[in-house]
């Protein structure tokens, strides 16, 4: 059976194209928030004809839906590079906290957090959100659990690590007010020492170096 030469070239152009629409959406989201990016917007940062872009994406909500994947994916892939990279042994828990205070302080959770306050009065919007922050919240659990070295389904390890997550993006979200690096860094030194001593006392928390 013969191939069409030309099928290879096109889809990779058709997937480059769309990896730039994903990146100038969320740098837009970033610069600009939700009110502002549009898809003329969008179309000229990623340097793509308008004719393109409308091609593929007609309206802006389904510019920015198909955004909603490529954030959830992103934000999931940098956090369990992240914490892959994590320290074990003493400091620990301070290390942990301070990737993770770097994850919620970056522009991939800034463009995520405008989504989430875009989703609160668009349904649309909301019904995409909604399961791919829940599948993000579920991974980034397990990841943050894992690089403490505890199970994070056993109660009281749960509870703790949820709450670190809370904690961080809190932090997370004051620092798109204001430079809050000052203040977090003393918050995160203290909730490290909270946080090791609650685990110490866990029977679930593990002390092997490669745990």
């Amino acid at each position: 059976m013969s191939t069409n030469p030309t099928r290879v070239p096109q889809e990779e152009r058709t997937r480059a194209m769309r990896a730039r629409l994903m990146e100038a959406t969320v740098e837009c989201l970033v610069e600009c928030g939700f009110s502002g990016t549009s898809t003329t917007l969008v179309s000229q940062r990623a340097g793509v004809s308008r004719g393109a872009q409308l091609h593929h994406f007609p309206t802006k909500n389904d510019l920015v839906v198909a955004a909603v994947e490529h954030i959830s994916t992103t934000r999931g892939a940098e956090m369990a590079a992240a914490l892959a990279h994590a320290p074990t042994g003493e400091g620990r828990t301070r290390a942990v906290l301070e990737l993770l205070a770097e994850h919620f302080t970056s522009p991939i959770f800034a463009a995520a957090l405008e989504l989430w306050v875009a989703a609160r009065t668009d349904p649309t919007l909301a019904e995409a959100v909604g399961p791919l922050e829940q599948r993000v919240g579920r991974e980034t659990h397990q990841l943050t659990a894992a690089a403490l070295g505890v199970d994070g389904n056993a109660r009281g390890a749960r509870e703790l690590v949820q709450a670190t997550l809370d904690l961080v993006r809190g932090l997370g979200l004051a620092n798109t007010i204001s430079d809050d690096a000052r203040r977090r860094a003393r918050i995160l030194d203290a909730w490290a020492t909270t946080l090791d001593a609650q685990l110490l006392s866990s029977p679930d928390h593990s002390t092997t170096e490669g745990a």
